[in-house]
């Protein structure tokens, strides 16, 4: 039987990691490559599991937990006024207690010296639990995980015997949550046994139906605003898609569903090998003047296989095909592909598609698909960015915007020489928050934003804009705009330094004062906005150079009309021989939030973040392994102990070998 306590996999890791973290200390020979240990935040999450023996004796075993810890203490709260010394991170200690509540007290220490200190109530009872409450029920949103709490009067722990083949036992604190996540859905038995000082127990058992999460619980993301000569759409409810004459061709080998998910339209694709779908067959559909592929897909958790696109022109002659790269469960996955990779077999040309297949490598039971289409980028398309938002322009309608906190009062808008934005005409002045028109968004506490949006009115009138909570206590950071007749774009800096919630939202109260409220073009950004020049390439090697030589030119390349930094690593050696920087300014003491597209031709790691350039060199970075699937990648990076007018965005590319393709290259200050 393996019995084990849910911190225990935690400590392991955090072990992991600190050996890591050491070893990259003795390893390094070279300052841009040293971890900044100081910039790690202090021990969170602190808790103990407690334990007691059930032979009235009172020894109590207490097991701190807590992540970025490399010790704890823990004073055990009698009069005794002992501790437990030094405790490495899975190590336990022992107490003998009386009959009583005492309140020990936990300080876990990370390796830079900060400290958490975390008081905690134990009860020690030689009297046999009673009233033993169980609750099982599936995860709503993790497949085949379930989620066990038990209450009982007098008890301090419990133990859930899982009943799957390893005999997994979890032991918690009596009230605590127990969550395990089982290898297959079926039927298992559960049992529930609380425990107090007293050598009786009480149990509960329960046959349980453990269930996998075989669909997507929300819609896929929607694609932006394009105008329609900028797309080839196969599917998607966002655009005007092609007429399909066969869809699944006969010869597919998958079973197929047109489905919905939370009234979106979506495939619903089982056992899937392949499924094909025919454009037609006298002229195909021309996406040649395309530059990229886009599709969405969803599998469930623990789904291991990839998933490939295959186009194929009978009329010219020749076919080719792309990764998805391997599979990635249990959410929707945002696939985009440069057109040129089809350029590799033997397809005569891009211009008459009359098939596209979606294969599997190995049958994959269960794949949703939606925003299946091809795109290029042109000046009036991205245009305007809307951060953290949905529809921030409004060309969606009221998508994602709604009147207070009610998800099904739609924010009024209208459509004026084809440009459609929020509007509203306040009649009768009030409290601010009568009219009102939010997002809800999350919002991280401790974060600074920054609000942009254009605003005008009829007459010159105050409104009030912000971020806040969309619940009691409603805590928020708001400031009072003074709007006039003419459009323009106000920008605003807001913090949530005691408020942060995954529904908060961005608020504009607009009711204390008469007159028209119109707005558009809301964008919500973490930090104050992007420092970093040319960022997307656009303007070649402008600003941008090797290591710390200003003079050095950069590698750039330009593929269907878009320009990216573009090197290939053929010899591996010092990750900083290979370099991309830009110099600019740091502030000692800021957090900042590092954003960049990257992709190769293989899977390897590469080192981005923020620097002096100069000795002493000091540094955050952190390793991203990348694929040769175009991601997006978001680093938090923390100057705590550096700063300079001249410092710099940097990354070092030289550790390995393979292609390193970067583009879309934001710095913000939180």
């Amino acid at each position: 039987m393996k019995i084990k306590t849910q911190h225990s996999m935690k400590n392991f890791k955090y072990i992991l990691s600190l050996f890591i973290v050491v070893a990259s200390v003795i390893g390094c020979s070279q300052d841009d490559d040293l971890p900044d240990v100081s910039a790690l935040p202090a021990p969170t999450n602190v808790a103990a599991v407690i334990s007691i023996a059930q032979d009235n004796s009172g020894l109590v075993t207490i097991t701190p937990t807590g992540e970025n810890v490399a010790n704890f203490r823990v004073n055990y709260g009698d009069d005794s006024g002992t501790d437990s010394g030094l405790l490495n991170p899975g190590q336990s200690t022992q107490n003998t207690y009386l009959e009583g509540t005492y309140d020990i007290v936990i300080a876990a220490s990370g390796i830079n010296g900060k400290t958490t200190t975390v008081a905690q109530t134990i009860v020690v009872s030689f009297q046999a639990p009673e009233n033993l409450v169980v609750t099982i029920e599936n995860d709503p949103t993790v497949s085949r995980q379930v989620n066990v709490t038990a209450t009982a009067d007098f008890a301090v722990s419990y133990q859930v015997e899982f009943g799957d083949a390893a005999a997994t036992v979890l032991t918690s604190n009596i009230g605590d949550l127990t969550s395990f996540v089982y290898d297959a859905a079926g039927t298992y038995t559960i049992t529930v046994t609380a425990n107090s000082g007293s050598v009786d127990t009480i149990s509960y058992t329960e046959e349980f139906e453990v269930t996998e999460i075989l669909a997507p619980l929300t819609p896929a993301p929607t694609p932006p605003n394009r105008d329609a000569s900028d797309v080839v759409s196969i599917f998607s409810d966002a655009y005007a898609n092609i007429t399909l004459n066969e869809l699944p061709t006969d010869w597919s080998a998958s079973g197929f569903e047109a489905t919905t998910v939370d009234s979106d339209n979506a495939w619903r694709l089982t056992n899937l090998d392949f499924i094909g779908m025919v454009s037609n067959y006298d002229n195909g559909v021309d996406v040649s003047a395309m530059e990229m592929l886009h599709i969405d897909y969803w599998v469930p958790s623990g789904t291991e296989n990839e998933l490939l696109v295959k186009i194929v022109n009978t009329i010219d002659g020749g076919e080719d095909v792309e990764s998805l790269g391997a599979t990635v469960g249990g959410s929707w996955q945002s696939i985009d592909i440069d057109m040129t990779g089809f350029d590799g077999g033997n397809l005569a040309n891009t211009q008459k598609i009359t098939q596209i297949l979606i294969d599997a490598d190995v049958v994959a039971d269960i794949v949703y698909i939606d925003n299946f289409y091809f795109y290029k980028q042109s000046a009036s398309t991205g245009t305007f960015d809307d951060g953290l938002l949905i529809n921030g322009d409004f060309e969606n309608g009221s998508e994602a915007w709604i009147i207070g906190v009610d998800d099904a009062a739609l924010a009024p808008v209208v459509t004026n020489s084809g440009n459609t934005y929020y509007s509203v005409d306040v009649t009768s002045a009030g409290n601010s928050y009568d009219v009102n028109l939010s997002q809800k968004v999350e919002i991280i506490q401790g974060n600074t934003y920054t609000l942009t949006f254009n605003a005008w009115s009829d007459v010159n009138r105050a409104i009030v804009a912000g971020i806040g909570l969309s619940a009691d206590p409603w805590s928020n950071d708001s400031q009072s705009v003074d709007i006039t007749t003419t459009s323009t774009t106000y920008s605003l800096t807001l913090s949530a330094a005691d408020f942060g919630a995954i529904d908060a939202r961005v608020i504009f109260d607009l009711g204390a004062e008469v007159g028209m409220v119109n707005i558009d073009n809301v964008s919500l950004i973490i930090g104050t906005g992007n420092t970093v020049v040319n960022g997307d390439f656009e303007n070649g090697s402008d600003s941008w150079i090797i290591g710390v030589d200003d003079a050095s030119v950069i590698p750039v390349v330009t593929v269907a009309g878009n320009t990216y930094y573009s090197v290939d690593v053929a010899t591996a050696g010092n990750s900083y021989d290979v370099n991309l920087s830009q110099k600019l300014e740091i502030i000692q003491g800021n957090t900042y939030t590092l954003t960049f597209d990257a992709w190769s031709d293989v899977d390897r790691a590469i080192i981005a973040g923020i620097g002096l350039s100069a000795d002493p060199w000091s540094n955050a970075t952190q390793t991203v392994d990348i694929t040769t699937t175009k991601t997006t990648y978001t680093l938090t990076l923390v100057a705590t102990d550096f700063g300079a007018p001249d410092a710099r965005v940097l990354f070092d590319l030289g550790a390995q070998i393979g292609m390193v393709n970067i583009d879309d290259v934001s710095l913000s200050s939180n």
